[in-house]
């Protein structure tokens, strides 16, 4: 490609320079590009922007292109040729080389948005973080800047790339992680464009991907159970891979987004893909603390600590799952995060391969997979427990006794101490309200007094039980005869409690 001082002597190269010199014009510069040919120079930008590419189109004469170099070296004094064209504001653009090969790299070129560009070293690099589930063996596309070529909501963007024949045999002969999906990929990326730290993962607006004229799956919405609130996309890389063409043809990628004044960058990889099987084996193999470390760890927070008005005798924590509600299998928690609970490793990593949001399920915060660590200690209390035990208790000397749910809770009820019968209230007494005997008293108990009539006709001393309804006296003949309810609030079970019953010199471990 030749540089933009150069243009009056090839024509058909310096097409394309002119239009993309123009398109990175600001109003004013097209006002006077416009003005300096003799045409209006009134309107929106949209309109100046299209009155100045028909300029440039329909006439070829060394005077515009004099004006057109001259107000963009303007805008641009550091920069020549139509490289910097495509840098709207200034702005740096990462591109790389598409094939491995040394020739590719010398004297290749990759494409943005259906131009061609001259590989450059970029000024600023926008860096993507690493996934979990996804390993990186290759770099086929650089990020590179998502460019809109008007002000329309709507923009499609075109990167052209070539699988080497390596890489292509890498992907014929991949295992396949199920029917149709290859264990090696070529996915597609894409992120804000922003060179400060590293980038996740994100979607512009109305995306849509289309591979060699055939569109491809990208992730839909999850729907939110939560009133209010939006449904969110997973943004996570696209599988482009079938619809490739694995040979020396190239491939051409069309990237439809909504223009809404973000930046966004895309990248293009061939990476291997791990399963949660596959994660949880590295776990297993590279992660595991030992049941000392995990003691002395509980050692130093239930030592003493004078500052302290209460002092921590025991640390409780749950057998249970807080994932999926059953017992832990293999105990993970993450190492930056304070409590002692742990959550189940594999559903945790079945979950994140679902939907990665990689958040610890016990205090909410981040837990990334390089942070996740084995319990050895818990894992041996597993084992050693029976399956009733729920709920474990950790000792100021490292070491731990098991809590039984049901006599926790019976010695709850123990320490109650609620009487089972109140007092009966007579209120036909004389002693008691100073009047001559009335015909019934109270009895929360439900028993009646001997020799009662009914209300109706009750003799003085006669115990009436005032929560008996009309109906009860009718199909019992009055309120003659005992009840039965003072023996079966004797047994009935006390109110239910929560789950974990503390004591008061317990401090839960999350």
């Amino acid at each position: 490609m030749l540089p933009a001082f150069e243009l009056s002597s090839a024509p058909s190269a310096g097409f394309a320079v002119r239009i993309n010199m123009v398109k990175s014009f600001r109003v004013s510069d097209l006002q006077t590009l416009l003005a300096s040919m003799g045409r209006s120079k009134s309107g929106l930008k949209q309109d100046l922007v299209g009155r100045a590419l028909r300029l440039v189109q329909t006439e070829y004469s060394p005077e515009l292109l004099k004006n057109v170099r001259q107000l963009y070296e303007s805008r641009f004094p550091k920069t020549s040729g139509w490289l910097a064209a495509r840098r709207p504001d200034g702005v740096p653009v990462a591109y790389s080389s598409l094939s491995s090969s040394p020739s590719a790299t010398s004297q290749g070129a990759d494409y943005l948005n259906g131009i061609s560009k001259t590989i450059t070293t970029p000024a600023a690099e926008v860096k993507l973080v690493p996934l979990p589930f996804y390993q990186t063996m290759e770099t086929l596309l650089q990020p590179t800047e998502l460019i809109a070529q008007n002000n329309e909501k709507l923009q499609d963007s075109q990167c052209i790339f070539e699988l080497t024949q390596s890489q292509a045999d890498q992907i014929r002969n991949a295992s396949e992680l199920r029917p149709g999906i290859k264990s090696i990929q070529v996915v597609l990326r894409i992120c804000y464009t922003d060179s400060i730290g590293v980038q996740e993962d994100q979607y512009p607006p109305n995306i849509a991907v289309k591979v060699n004229q055939s569109y491809c799956h990208v992730p839909g919405y999850y729907p939110s159970n939560k009133p209010g609130v939006e449904p969110r996309r997973p943004c996570r890389p696209v599988n482009i891979t079938p619809w490739l063409h694995l040979n020396a043809i190239s491939n051409r990628v069309t990237i439809t987004w909504g223009n809404f004044g973000k930046r966004y960058s895309v990248a293009v990889y061939l990476v291997r893909v791990f399963t949660s099987a596959d994660l949880f084996s590295q776990l297993k193999h590279h992660s595991v603390e030992s049941a000392d470390r995990c003691r002395e760890r509980i050692q130093d927070k239930l030592r003493f600590d004078p500052e302290s008005e209460i002092a921590t005798t025991g640390l409780r924590v749950s057998l249970i799952c807080p994932l999926v509600k059953m017992r832990i299998g293999v105990p993970c928690r993450v190492l930056t995060c304070a409590h002692l609970q742990c959550f189940d490793a594999v559903f945790f990593l079945q979950m994140n391969e679902k939907k990665p949001t990689w958040t610890c399920p016990v205090c909410d915060k981040p837990a990334p997979y390089e942070l996740l660590i084995i319990d050895g200690q818990l894992s041996e209390i597993l084992k050693e427990t029976n399956e009733d035990i729920e709920e474990i208790e950790y000792l100021t000397d490292g070491s731990w006794r098991p809590i039984n749910i049901e006599k926790e809770r019976e010695r709850e009820r123990e320490r109650s101490n609620t009487p089972d019968t109140y007092p009966v209230v007579d209120i036909c007494s004389p002693e008691v309200n100073g009047h001559s005997p009335a015909h019934s008293s109270t009895s929360l108990t439900g028993k009646s007094g001997s020799g009662s009539l009914g209300v109706g006709g009750a003799a003085p001393g006669t115990v009436v039980d005032l929560t008996l309804d009309s109906s009860s006296e009718e199909e019992g003949g009055g309120a003659g005869g005992d009840s039965e309810d003072t023996e079966d609030s004797a047994d009935s079970p006390a109110p239910k409690r929560g789950r974990y019953n503390y004591d008061k010199d317990l401090v839960t471990a999350y």
